[in-house]
């Protein structure tokens, strides 16, 4: 019998990460050792793919990277971790974004210096392209950056009415175009709409936007949901955390894995928050790519 490899279309930022394990920050003219340095693609919509590809998922990344040795890179890791990489900026050069990460050695916490989409004006994508694109998607996740190219896909995935999860990092001008058009919103513990002081202001202001669905992670915390007119809690695994990079990216991947197998919302959560707190047990960009491939899968694929 053949098993339906759920198909998941992530549009958003790649960067190339260059990460260091440090015990401190430095200070103003001081030089440190790293305990051990990665390099890796990073980025919202990247990592997520590649999560959705460790799970078991067909996983295509739709950015821009154009030409060039940096954009080079980051496309050859990607398809490593088996995402097709589709940049819709090739005739640009040198503007793929670098991004500088060091991670705390005691507590896995991470700074990161980018790299983002912010002086990148990625062309705005041809509908019909975006349209084929997304033929046979199962799911599709937006994180907001190259704001053309999330316009484009927002409007292919709700005429194809396609299961769509916005990653909700940090407040962009474009998520006020995105919350109200995605079925669900799932947002980090700082996310906050504009004049919002919680988590659950910003879910209410989420709603009133047109959210019906919306997830609010709060690292080892608690993870809150709203879903039309019904709200609940669930306790995340606990983990000693020794790496935190991309963990929300992680969640987000394995929330679309399950939502893309037919998985309810409570159980989506449950086997994200499992995939995110085996990426914050390990050490390295990719050293828990395989761990994850071990969960149950959700009980909708089963």
């Amino acid at each position: 019998m053949t098993v339906h490899r759920p198909r998941g279309v992530f549009a958003g930022l790649a960067t190339l990460d260059v990460i260091h394990r440090i015990d401190a920050p430095p200070g103003p003219n001081q030089k440190i050792t790293a305990h051990a340095q990665f390099v890796a693609a990073g980025g919202p919509a990247a990592n997520a793919a590649v999560t959705f590809a460790a799970l078991g998922g067909q996983a295509v990344l739709l950015t821009a990277l154009g030409q060039g040795t940096i954009a080079e890179t980051i496309a050859a890791e990607l398809r490593e971790q088996d995402v097709e990489v589709i940049d819709l900026a090739p005739a640009l050069r040198d503007v793929a974004p670098v991004s500088s990460v060091t991670v705390l050695e005691a507590t896995g916490e991470r700074s990161v210096i980018g790299g983002d989409a912010t002086s990148l004006h990625a062309p705005c994508p041809d509908p019909a392209q975006v349209r084929d694109l997304l033929t046979g998607a199962d799911v599709v996740l937006l994180d907001g950056h190259h704001p053309e190219l999330a316009r484009a896909v927002r409007d292919a995935a709700r005429e194809a009415a396609l299961p769509t999860v916005l990653d909700a990092g940090r407040w962009k001008p474009i998520m006020d175009e995105l919350v109200g058009a995605v079925t669900d919103v799932v947002a980090s513990a700082d996310f906050r709409t504009p004049g919002a002081a919680t988590a659950a202001e910003t879910a209410t202001a989420l709603q009133a936007r047109g959210a019906t669905r919306v997830v609010t992670t709060a690292g080892p915390d608690p993870i809150s949901w709203w879903d039309n007119g019904q709200r609940g809690e669930i306790a995340v695994p606990p983990v000693r955390a020794v790496d935190t990079l991309g963990a929300g990216d992680v969640f987000h991947g394995a929330y679309a894995y399950s939502l893309a197998a037919g998985a309810g919302v409570e159980e989506r959560i449950r086997y994200a928050a499992e995939a995110a707190a085996i990426r914050c047990a390990m050490v390295g960009p990719r050293s828990w790519v395989s761990a994850v491939g071990d969960i149950e899968p959700p009980a909708a694929a089963r």
